[in-house]
């Protein structure tokens, strides 16, 4: 089918049931931002393949919102459909709501799948519209009758995340998640979160592609925690090991007559941005605490176990970025290349390290103007063939058991314009600026984001993002709360404060569209400095190991303190990764890449 038969299908459905529009998000029941196959209703319906958007559908128009990561990719795929593209956060573009209330009137139904929204959502959406007279209903799912060929809810075993890497016990995290319980005075916590579910219960899984989590949910008790998943995922030897740990497991399917089932007006912990309107309308007869997931902030502050499994993780990603570099800088115009073909080689390195599970996402290979799209993902259709010139950007990243990496490098495959290289010098002054900042603590994201974002402002150029988000252990490589980003939104906690131990990606860019994108990332582990009569200075460790290309860098556009970071930088990429290049070809090469300029 089409997408316009689809959306005609979809509202078919629509008047049966007397909707005036639906809403359809990217989500799944267990709000993620990386969802299975099984939920990519959105995706099905619009054509619109990016990680992140939602869709409304009226009767008699349609509407994507999406964030500048994706405004040129979005709008090349939904080109034909009837679908209106709305850029988020632009002048003149309708925020949701002001869409939603511009659309209803007195008495029509706005839909959503409260099965795959947040509470939180839900109540945003009923407000939207109330003024209208609008009200907000809960379709249920209707894409198992519209989506014939739809994939199945995954199946895909559980694994227990031995000791040595998770570094603290199911019961340490548990009695630590009891203890902010008890500051709300809380019977229950329900969590719904399946990287929040993964880190507490020392699990991973498979069951969504390239972040191994397991769907589930967990309900923690004073005296018992039930884990809520397929219990074909669930050998024996882990169930027992988890009773060992004080976890009965019990049926996916039976988390809602469990809710449902409990005692009148016990008090339960839970944090209605994430858990599902459905599980909410559950737990109806309970007195809801309303309040973030404890285990959030813990699993986002690694433990020292943690910290040092990812900086091998970080040495091993680090080894075969490099070998894709020398491979990319010995061999581009001597055989044919494309993006696909080049992406399959950074697969096939890091396929060679020790521990390496797979991908953290789909790798996003995008030379010249593809780059501009943030998120572009090479298809047979775009696939660009690969020149010894210009530009070639590639984002991605590995899960290994000691941890999870997201690392960006932009090569010079040849001659690069001047405005490029200026570009790509900027961004590189920005990426250490941020990755080099001393500050107290008490400090957020919001307040460093200015150090990496100046040198691009300066040029009177922006990026239409974050300059970085969290990352996790073996689990999403997005993680929350903390992030680097310069404005607030009304979705996500901005006030998180830089804590040690946090791991957040250092991202900034440029993109031209129709020209060229460039993107150095790095990782960063924020790590305690001195502390005196002022307070407690913080920092930033870079654990991600890979040349910047030098190709591409104009030393002269750098201040002498960056260029001497830089240096540093290149000194410890050189002296760790020389002992792991393949032959005395690539160690020189190594030199020469990570030499002092």
């Amino acid at each position: 089918m089409q997408v316009t038969e689809k959306i005609t299908a979809f509202r078919a459905r629509m008047k049966d049931e007397n909707f005036a529009a639906v809403i359809v998000p990217t989500a799944d029941s267990h709000a993620s931002e990386y969802i299975a196959d099984h939920f990519k209703t959105r995706q099905w319906l619009s054509g619109f393949t990016g990680s992140a958007g939602t869709l409304v559908v009226g009767e008699k128009e349609a509407a994507l919102f999406v964030d500048g990561r994706y405004f040129i990719q979005a709008e090349q795929q939904i080109a034909g459909s009837g679908i209106t593209l709305m850029r988020m956060g632009t002048a003149g573009t309708p925020t949701l709501e002001e869409y939603l209330a511009g659309l209803l009137r007195e008495n029509d139904a706005l839909g959503v799948d409260f099965g795959v929204v947040s509470e939180k959502f839900a109540e945003d959406m009923r407000a939207a519209v109330a003024g209208s007279g609008a009200l907000l209903r809960d379709t249920g799912d209707w894409f198992n009758d519209l989506w014939t060929d739809r994939p199945p809810m995954p199946k895909e075993k559980a694994f227990i995340l031995d000791e040595q890497y998770a570094g603290e016990s199911v019961q340490n995290k548990v009695a630590a998640i009891r203890k902010v319980m008890d500051q709300h005075d809380a019977q229950l916590h329900v969590l719904n979160v399946l990287d929040d579910i993964a880190w507490v219960l020392n699990v991973r899984g498979g069951d969504v592609l390239n972040t191994p989590v397991v769907m589930s949910y967990l309900v923690i008790g004073q005296k018992h925690v039930n884990w809520f998943v397929d219990e074909t995922k669930v050998d024996e030897a882990m169930r027992q090991r988890l009773a060992d740990e004080g976890v009965n497991v019990r049926g996916y399917d039976e988390i809602i007559p469990a809710l449902q089932g409990l005692e009148p007006d016990v008090r339960v912990l839970a944090d209605a941005a994430k858990l599902t309107a459905a599980l909410m309308s559950a737990l109806e007869k309970a007195e809801i605490i309303r309040a973030e997931n404890p285990s959030t902030r813990m699993k986002a502050i690694k433990n020292e176990v943690e910290l040092a499994n990812l900086r091998k993780a970080h040495v091993k990603d680090g080894a075969a970025v490099t070998h894709l570099m020398y491979w990319l800088k010995q061999n581009v115009g001597k055989i044919p290349m494309t993006e696909i073909s080049v992406s399959d080689k950074m697969l096939a390195f890091r396929q060679e390290q020790d521990h390496f599970i797979s991908p953290s996402f789909n790798t996003i290979c995008a030379y010249r103007a593809n780059a501009a799209m943030m998120h572009y993902s090479a298809t047979p259709e775009t696939d660009a063939v690969i020149e010894p010139r210009d530009l070639l950007l590639i984002d991605s990243g590995g899960q290994y058991l000691e941890g999870t990496t997201d690392i960006t490098r932009t090569f010079a495959l040849g001659p690069v314009a001047d405005e490029q290289k200026k570009h790509f010098t900027a961004v590189l002054c920005s990426m250490l600026n941020l990755a080099n900042a001393k500050f107290l603590h008490g400090m957020t994201g919001i307040g460093l984001d200015i150090l990496a974002r100046g040198p691009i402002w300066d040029m009177g150029i922006d990026y239409r993002c974050g300059t970085g988000h969290g990352v996790s252990y073996l689990m999403s490589v997005h993680e929350g709360p903390n992030s680097f980003r310069w404005h607030k939104s009304p979705t996500r906690n901005e006030d998180t404060v830089q804590e040690p131990g946090m791991v957040t990606t250092d991202e900034p860019g440029v993109y031209i569209e129709g020209s060229h994108g460039i993107r150095t990332e790095n990782e960063l582990v924020c790590r305690k400095l001195e502390e005196n009569e002022y307070g407690q200075f913080l920092g930033f460790e870079i654990i991600t190991c890979a040349p910047i290309d030098l190709d591409a860098v104009i030393p002269d556009q750098m201040s002498p303190r960056q260029r001497g970071w830089l240096n540093d930088y290149h000194a410890f990429v050189q002296k760790t990764l020389l002992p792991l290049m393949a032959d005395d070809g690539e160690r020189e090469w190594l030199r020469h890449a990570t030499r002092a300029i």
